[in-house]
């Protein structure tokens, strides 16, 4: 896989400071049940990467102590993390909203018995991934069969209340576009999706999140693989809008790997970029002392960055510019 980063740091962005901590963003472990061309992660069935006990356990810690009014869960498939539905339940029990990034077809994996009617028990926010509306697309970036077994996923939540006026369960997708372009109008798509899943699937949900593919990992390495990257990163940075430094997500989270190291953000994580100065590294452990200096460190900034500022803005929470 080509490595991204020395390419990523050679492209200069605007400064960024954090502002108050509001989301704790835990990757739980990089294996997923799938594995998709546009994946950051690099997740797949073969990794094996999982957080332990001693790690896991801090995360309730650091909720308190911080006042983190957010748990956003991510992986892989964080539900494969025998610990997710424990940790699940003793933040919901602290008052903190919890989010769980979810990829549908989870749901209906073995081992997994009950987990959706978990997920709205505990009112968890729901964010599936679901790339396209349109069955080939889908099953060509995530795999044959995938974009049947979400719609059921889709329709097993909706079930259970998630979407539906009045219920309080939010169920978010999440959109990525096929390749090295701009997610287009989220407004726009949203409508798209809405008449089309309504129309010819009966369902429903609350919110369309369109981000944008980083060239990061293994989306990242395809572009490099087919000469693309440069013209990407172009694309990129042209479509820069300053309005949207205020909202990007590093400004108001902190990501955390599946061994408890820190990160501005879930895509630095990805990159090797530790929060904090550079070459001291930061661990979730370190948030659990009052003035937890690290806070305060200018945020890592690299080309990648362009992908949450070009356009209408991508983050974990979609479109800045609405």
């Amino acid at each position: 896989m080509h490595d991204t980063l020395p390419l990523l740091e050679a492209v200069p962005f605007p400064p960024l400071q954090r502002s108050t901590l509001d989301t704790l963003q835990v990757n739980l472990g990089y294996q997923c049940n799938q594995s998709c061309l546009h994946c950051h992660v690099n997740a797949s069935p073969q990794r094996t990467e999982m957080m332990d006990e001693a790690t896991m356990a801090l995360i309730p810690r650091v909720l308190t102590a911080r006042q983190a009014r957010t748990l956003d869960l991510t992986g892989g498939a964080p539900e494969l993390h025998r610990g997710f539905r424990a940790l699940v339940a003793q933040a919901r029990a602290q008052g903190v909203r919890v989010i769980d990034r979810c990829n549908l077809t989870i749901l209906s994996e073995p081992g997994q018995d009950g987990l959706a009617e978990f997920l709205a028990d505990q009112r968890v926010e729901v964010v599936a991934s679901l790339p396209c509306y349109s069955a080939a697309n889908v099953d060509r970036q995530r795999g044959d069969g995938v974009f049947e077994r979400s719609i059921a996923g889709l329709r097993q939540l909706n079930a259970l209340g998630y979407g539906q006026p009045g219920s309080g369960l939010v169920l978010n997708l999440a959109y990525n576009p096929q390749g090295p372009s701009l997610p287009p109008n989220q407004q726009g798509l949203q409508a798209d999706y809405q008449r089309e899943l309504a129309q010819h699937f009966g369902v429903v949900f609350n919110q369309l999140l369109a981000l944008a593919n980083m060239p990061i990992q293994r989306f990242g390495s395809t572009l490099v693989s087919k000469g693309t990257f440069h013209t990407y990163m172009a694309l990129l940075k042209a479509s820069h809008q300053d309005a949207n430094l205020p909202g990007v997500m590093c400004r108001s989270l902190v990501s955390v790997d599946w061994q408890g190291w820190l990160y501005d953000c879930d895509f630095n994580q990805q990159l090797g970029l530790p929060l904090g100065t550079a070459g001291v590294r930061r661990h979730l452990r370190d948030l659990l002392q009052a003035d937890a200096p690290a806070l305060d460190a200018p945020i890592r900034v690299a080309g990648h960055c362009y992908g949450c500022t070009a356009g209408q803005g991508s983050s974990c929470g979609g479109a800045l510019d609405h």
